[in-house]
């Protein structure tokens, strides 16, 4: 979410052209950075939850870029925070 976050930065203020240029200079997909933006979909208070997220000590994160990957294309903020919800832990 931050690199989303700083990427859309780096675009309105023109340090960088576009999409495109991003990927060049962090040495990834065109797709990937899309990915990546399209995090900025989500419903403004899941973007505040994902950035503080807490750290994850041992093993692997319990909530992953590309499970939220489907939140983020769902343009309904209602069904996003839905979604995001059955993703927390119990």
């Amino acid at each position: 979410m931050a690199l989303a976050i700083r990427f859309d930065e780096l675009l309105r203020e023109g340090e960088v052209v576009d999409q495109a240029d991003l990927a060049r200079l962090g040495h990834v997909t065109r797709a990937r950075v899309t990915q990546i933006m399209n995090l900025l979909h989500l419903a403004p208070d899941i973007q505040d939850e994902v950035l503080h997220l807490p750290p994850t000590l041992r093993g692997r994160d319990p909530i992953t870029e590309s499970m939220v990957r489907p939140i983020a294309a769902e343009v309904d903020w209602g069904e996003q925070r839905r979604a995001w919800t059955s993703l927390q832990p119990c």
